[in-house]
């Protein structure tokens, strides 16, 4: 019998030398440096530069990694540069649309921004308060309330249709009907909130007549953008819920339904509670179903039911596309930014909100 050793120059493939860690450091300075000279050349701008400067990067790296480390690490090093300026290139407009919004809002967002409404502010306000140095005079009260209450509503109507359409999916559908709910929830998902628009707008003026607009209308259109949400992530919770937890109360003598309220649902109120905010905070930003259905105002109308209504996203439309007459549009558009500041804050939390109610209602596991 024959045996072969490996003398100690011989190395495997999975055995190469590696890289110091301060060599891709070194190597992305480089690359910077190199990045810069050309885009010099080509004539300097800060996107050109980080082009230049990730594109050297990703081809010089994985080639000093296939010569020291071989072929496998250099391979590994190319897709985790790949996957890194992925992210960061996902990360670029969410963090240009924050920053413009934070930097252009604040100039007009305090608290009297928030507690007054826009009643009886013409624009000629604005051009004295310019003069002066003073605060604008008119804020995004009314909005405000509106948004919060139309909402409010739209949640009120789709969270019980949503919990109770994923629950007869789960625990009760079969057959043709559960099959034609789950393609027609799946077609909701994709409709274009202007539609959603239209329908309210054409479902209240058959009902009421024709240029009904209130709050109400406004609620009813977000609540079809909502009940798909809250279907698909209420669906996916239940169906998560371990089946040995319904075995176990079938054993006891439990009814299906006791069985859904006492064991399924509290089981998944982690995922579902969770999955309602964040369909909030979706909706809560929609502009074209509110213009069609709640309309536009500068009173403050607290009452869904009767009149138009403001929200946040419509003021903030309608301040952007009409800045008010006999002023520059400066002011209207500083009002507008601090509006959707405003909006950006409401999702923020709403998001925040998400995830603490995940977190208090999630499982406990241990003891």
């Amino acid at each position: 019998m024959t045996v072969t050793t490996s003398t100690p120059h011989e190395s495997s493939t999975l055995t190469h030398d590696q890289l110091h860690r301060y060599v891709p450091v070194g190597l992305f300075v480089a690359a910077g440096a190199l990045g810069a000279a050309l885009s010099a050349v080509i004539g300097f701008s800060l996107p050109m530069f980080v082009v230049l400067t990730v594109v050297i990067f990703a081809i010089v790296l994985p080639i000093v990694s296939g010569v020291v480390e071989g072929r496998r690490k250099a391979i590994d090093r190319f897709v985790t540069v790949l996957v890194y300026m992925a992210f960061v290139i996902a990360l670029v407009p969410l963090v240009s649309v924050i920053w413009s919004v934070i930097g252009n809002g604040l100039s007009a967002f305090s608290a009297d921004f928030l507690t007054t409404s826009m009643r009886n502010v013409t624009g000629l306000e604005d051009q004295q308060t310019a003069q002066e140095g003073a605060p604008l005079i008119g804020g995004a009260y009314h909005a405000l309330m509106g948004t919060l209450l139309i909402t409010a509503l739209a949640a009120a109507i789709s969270v019980p249709i949503g919990l109770m359409t994923s629950i007869y999916l789960v625990e009760y559908g079969r057959g043709r009907l559960a099959r034609a709910i789950t393609f027609f929830v799946d077609v909701m998902t994709g409709i274009p909130s202007i539609v959603a628009g239209l329908f309210a707008a054409a479902l209240f003026a058959v009902l009421f007549g024709v240029g009904t607009r209130n709050g109400f209308a406004g609620a009813v259109a977000l609540s079809v953008l909502m009940i798909p949400v809250v279907v698909r992530s209420s669906e996916e919770m239940l169906r998560i819920v371990p089946n040995e937890l319904r075995e176990a109360a079938y054993a006891l003598g439990v009814p299906k339904w006791r069985m859904i309220l006492r064991v399924v649902i509290p089981t998944a109120i982690s995922g579902i509670a969770s999955g309602v905010t964040l369909a909030i905070a979706r909706v809560v930003g929609e502009t074209a179903p509110l213009i069609v259905t709640a309309g536009f105002t500068s009173s403050i109308n607290t009452n869904p039911f009767s009149d138009w209504m403001m929200s946040l996203p419509a003021y903030v439309y309608s301040l952007a596309m009409r800045p008010l007459s006999g002023s520059e549009p400066q002011p209207s558009l500083d009002r507008a930014w601090a509006a959707a500041l405003t909006l950006v804050i409401i999702v923020m939390l709403l998001n925040l909100i998400a995830r603490l109610i995940a977190k208090a209602f999630a499982p406990k596991t241990g003891r």
